[in-house]
């Protein structure tokens, strides 16, 4: 069994004997991570874990769409457990009520988003939030969320995390509500209190399906909370986040 183990790495009948074209087939039944732990074994499963044809199996159904459309307000990524597409849409990207009057909004730089920079509601009494794109999702579920925090998060002297509430106010009075439609039909809608001060939260507000990746859908999704009886102010406004329902954990 100890010859055997050498083998491996350095036996002359050894996988690692194996041309490269032969390993890089059975890398390519493995998962991202199991590839990576593999590529430290020899030369030839890491030769073979660069391979395109092994990643190329990786990469979801549309990633010719994904290399051809680029965005300017948004972010695609990959999971690395699932091998799924993820999506983040900046709040730059949508239609806000406002949002170019500072009597209502700031537009605050900050590492904690993974665009570099939030908006920040001061206060109105009418807010709408909406977007939309089209896009070749590959085929599955989806879940539709919208980052946001209720307060304003700085660093304080020493280095360390605080988040002012003192401007926030008006979200215990009604809650907010969300809407998701498809292209295809679906609709969906949610709503909530927004009550959780001081940590980002991702607030569900629909999930839609994908049948065929070669067909574009067109999704919209908004936020309001247009009960003009009391203002309300003090919310952060990130982006919107879009992944496989079956990853969607990880933002809860």
């Amino acid at each position: 069994m100890g010859g055997g183990q050498s083998g491996l790495s350095s036996g002359r009948n050894g996988l690692g004997q194996l041309p490269e074209s032969c390993v890089a087939m059975i890398v390519g039944r493995l998962s991202p991570p199991e590839i990576c732990k593999l590529a430290e074994v020899n030369e030839a499963f890491y030769g073979a874990s660069l391979s395109d044809f092994v990643w190329e199996t990786k990469l979801p159904s549309n990633y010719e769409f994904l290399v051809e459309k680029l965005f300017h307000q948004s972010e695609i990524w990959v999971d690395r457990r699932s091998g799924k597409m993820c999506m983040a849409i900046s709040w730059k990207g949508m239609r806000i009520t406002g949002i170019d009057d500072r009597r209502y909004w700031n537009h605050i730089s900050t590492h904690e988003s993974r665009f570099n920079a939030i908006a920040y509601l001061k206060q109105v009494w009418w807010l709408e939030v909406g977007g939309e794109l089209e896009f070749n999702f590959p085929a599955g579920t989806y879940s539709l969320y919208f980052r946001l925090q209720i307060g304003k998060s700085s660093r304080s002297r020493f280095g360390r995390r605080v988040c002012n509430t003192d401007g926030v106010h008006g979200w215990d009075r009604k809650p907010v509500r969300f809407q998701v439609s498809a292209s295809n039909g679906q609709h969906a809608v949610s709503q909530c209190y927004l009550k959780q001060a001081g940590n980002w939260v991702c607030y569900h507000a629909g999930n839609f399906t994908v049948e065929n990746h070669h067909i574009p859908m067109k999704v919209k999704f908004s936020l309001t909370q247009i009960d003009c009886t009391h203002p309300k102010g003090g919310l952060c406004l990130d982006s919107v986040v879009i992944c496989p329902c079956e990853v969607a954990d990880c933002l809860k």
